[in-house]
């Protein structure tokens, strides 16, 4: 389907676009996606929320926006772009990229663990005048690297339920508190957002942003694998996390655990008692973490260009894990599996069908320590190519397979 208006909207994304597609091509860490991106107002405009066409069903990631098919992987990587632009503008805002390092302030280094590992504080200055601080927590096991590492956004660092198997098992973690940028209050202007106010970024942009930052300062030590980054968070922190890896390529795996709504969700298929678009945009809610404009889709889902199984595809053809319980039905357990099985046919054109990978447990809405395991498990297959037997593609949900794009 043809939507008018997005044609010329995107004509100016292309070069973008090719310039990543041959970093990948040369085997070479790609800089960030967005590197060359400027402030909202240089953006191509889209279509109104009122002149978009429904579509029942879930919208076919590999189809252009004038209605033509992607079927190489050099189109897919031309046509990201397209989609990374299109996701922010209508559901979470513009996220400013040109940045420049951070800055780094020490705060403690320590010996925990009876001496096997090793914890720093850090502040990390951000903005134009490096007067916002972001507090990370980087755990390091003893020997000397270079680590595998993963990025975790919370609300409180140091809870990670089996941080010392993770440490033994060869990862190291970087912690960061994603509050210390936006503090998760509605009609708050967070501090990030303050030092850029020209940028339209809702408060779930912002905490992506700010896994965005600790890249760039990881990146830097001698003893982090630079190709070799995790990026995970829960609920909340999931969807964060979800979105950084959507648009931040230095990511080698994504895994949001229990992100539900705005995150490994669907909008279009809703399973029982799950939370909808309308109620998590509720402006007595949490209709902060999105852009504005995304709450005129509530109970018009089915005019969402996209949905999102589209970020799962933007991770491709970089490894993608959702972690989640059959007992959360807030998260919307059967719309993650849609979404999952949705973005399969991007997975399988970039000829990284096992990338696309799905875990359920027993149980309730929580990261626990199951949940890590599984992270560490898929890591482990991802990063060193260990055959330990567990199977990331078994569906939670072998019966519900309706709707989806390449499905009967």
């Amino acid at each position: 389907m043809s939507i008018p208006g997005f044609e010329s909207a995107v004509k100016a994304l292309r070069l973008r676009s090719f310039v990543l597609t041959v970093f990948l091509m040369a085997g070479e860490v790609a800089p960030p996606m967005y590197a060359e991106k400027s402030s909202p107002a240089s953006q191509p405009a889209f279509p109104a929320v009122g002149q978009l066409p429904e579509i029942n069903d879930l919208p076919d990631p590999l189809l252009r926006m004038d209605g033509t098919r992607i079927t190489s992987a050099e189109d897919w990587m031309k046509h990201r772009g397209d989609l990374q632009e299109m996701i922010q503008y209508y559901q979470y805002g513009h996220l400013p990229l040109q940045v420049g390092k951070p800055g780094v302030e020490d705060i403690s280094t320590a010996l925990i663990l009876a001496g096997k590992a090793t914890e720093m504080r850090k502040l990390l200055l951000l903005g134009p005048g490096k007067d916002v601080k972001m507090l990370v927590r980087l755990v390091i096991p003893e020997g000397n690297g270079p680590w595998p590492c993963i990025v975790h956004n919370t609300n409180s660092v140091g809870h990670i339920p089996i941080e010392a198997e993770i440490l033994s098992r060869g990862y190291m973690i970087a912690e960061y508190l994603r509050t210390d940028l936006d503090p998760d209050q509605n009609d708050v202007v967070g501090p990030a957002q303050a030092a850029y106010p020209e940028y339209d970024w809702a408060t779930l942009a912002v905490w992506a942003w700010g896994a965005m930052r600790v890249a760039d300062y990881v990146t830097t030590l001698p003893f982090v694998d630079a190709k070799k980054l995790a990026v995970t968070g829960h609920s909340r922190g999931g969807k964060t996390a979800l979105l950084a890896g959507a648009l931040d390529d230095r990511f080698a795996l994504v895994v949001p655990n229990g992100s539900g709504c705005g995150g490994a969700g669907c909008y279009r298929i809703q399973g029982e008692k799950s939370e909808t678009l309308a109620q998590i945009t509720d402006p007595q809610r949490f209709s902060y973490w999105f852009h504005p404009r995304f709450r005129e889709f509530a109970d018009k889902e089915t005019h969402i260009p996209f949905d999102q199984h589209f970020l799962k595809a933007l991770v491709a053809p970089r490894a993608l894990l959702s972690t989640d319980a059959y007992g959360d039905l807030w998260a919307n357990p059967a719309g993650t599996q849609a979404t999952y099985l949705a973005a399969q046919p991007v997975f399988d054109l970039l000829g990284v069908p096992q990338n696309n990978a799905i875990h359920f447990r027993q149980g309730k809405h929580e990261q626990n320590a199951e949940d890590w395991t599984a992270l560490i498990d898929y890591a482990d297959q991802v990063f060193s190519g260990k055959a330990n037997g567990v199977d990331f593609k078994k569906l939670p949900f072998p019966g519900q397979v309706k709707n989806i794009p390449g499905k009967p």
